[in-house]
């Protein structure tokens, strides 16, 4: 049984919608691609081929899709996009079967139920193509040629073969893990559908050139009804922010969590820890690829700075940690010549704001 998750890839796929299957698969990186679904047994690699879907098919490729990965037949994705070649010309042949066979040579001789591999229809192409070409005249159209000679001889041999798209391989999506983008949609249809309904029923109502006014109580109704679609529209975008500041939220304690085991683990043994070198990466800088001031606001995270005491004590902490004297005695030595400067040049950058943060409190 296929995962909400892999339902979503499935989706997507079907709906050729590359921005959002780009979007889902960076943000699951350990999702697995290789799946198979519906009747068919056809893998989000199989569904692409058939689509004629390149863009698609070349990010599942860069996900990991499994070209040698076989249906119910027995077909890979690389029979699918041959036959989908075969049938739509040169072009289809450029933007599907090139990619799979770049990726997996060896796709090309691996055979289905029935004992036929990609190579094989491939030369079943050429073979016809040449024996076309031979008996017509050099002054005809080649691409007009190639696709009267291929749509009309393969449409009957290979169909019942390779299969064609079903509709019906399609399995609901769970809503619960939504995003901002499907939920700004539904509520767009939910919008446009009721524009349209109010509509019909004012052509409903009208009766020759003389439209019926509304009772009293249908305009209650329909205010009420108004009423009712705003409250919820407010109160599912004030959930989404809540959603969207607890994620937040916990993301930043993640990497304070993460500075100050780093922290433990780089200065708790001093100068004489182990012989290893310390190039720039191994510092644990609270924010490795932001600013100073981005620096400051993980170390001190989870800190109330109107509670002066505490934020203080902290503060003094982060002072004795990163002052650069102090730094170079348990670091100095130990730190890789190439990066060195860099070093110590950001301790003390980020040194004299914490001195600063500390000053402003005494003022």
């Amino acid at each position: 049984m296929l995962s909400r998750k892999q339902k979503r890839v499935w989706k997507y796929v079907e709906e050729g919608d590359l921005l959002k299957l780009k979007s889902y698969l960076r943000k699951h990186r350990d999702l697995d691609v290789n799946f198979s679904q519906g009747k068919r047994e056809r893998s989000p690699l199989h569904l692409a081929c058939c689509l004629g879907d390149d863009a698609v098919l070349r990010l599942l490729l860069k996900h990991g899709a499994d070209v040698l990965r076989k249906d119910r037949k027995g077909d890979t994705a690389l029979h699918n996009a041959v036959n989908r070649a075969l049938k739509h010309g040169k072009s289809a042949y450029e933007d599907l079967v090139e990619p799979l066979k770049n990726s997996c040579p060896e796709a090309l001789n691996n055979p289905n139920s029935a004992g036929v591999t990609p190579q094989d229809l491939l030369n079943w192409r050429k073979q016809k193509k040449t024996a076309k070409n031979m008996s017509r005249p050099s002054e005809r159209d080649p691409e007009k040629e190639w696709m009267e000679k291929l749509f009309g001889e393969c449409e009957d041999e290979f169909c019942d073969t390779f299969g064609v798209y079903d509709a019906d391989d399609f399995l609901p999506v769970d809503d619960d893990e939504q995003d901002f983008g499907d939920w700004a949609d539904r509520i767009r249809k939910e919008y446009f559908d009721k524009k349209h309904a109010e509509a019909q029923r004012l052509v409903a109502s009208s009766s020759g050139w003389k439209k019926k006014e509304k009772s009293k109580q249908e305009r209650e109704q329909e205010a009420q009804s108004q009423k009712e679609l705003h409250e919820r529209l407010q109160r599912e975008h004030e959930e989404y922010l809540a959603r969207a500041a607890r994620k937040e939220e916990e993301a930043r304690q993640g990497r304070k969590r993460m500075y100050d085991e780093r922290c433990a683990a780089t200065f708790s043994g001093g100068s004489s820890s182990g012989v290893a070198k310390l190039s720039y990466s191994d510092i644990p800088w609270p924010a490795p690829r932001g600013t100073v001031q981005e620096m400051l606001d993980v170390m001190l995270h989870g800190v109330d700075r109107k509670d002066v005491p505490v934020f203080r004590k902290m503060l003094r902490k982060q002072q004795t940690l990163w002052h650069p004297d102090k730094f170079a005695q348990r670091c100095e030595a130990r730190l890789e010549e190439k990066d060195k400067q860099r070093i110590l040049d950001t301790v003390t950058a980020l040194s004299q704001e914490l001195n600063r943060l500390a000053h402003s409190l005494r003022t």
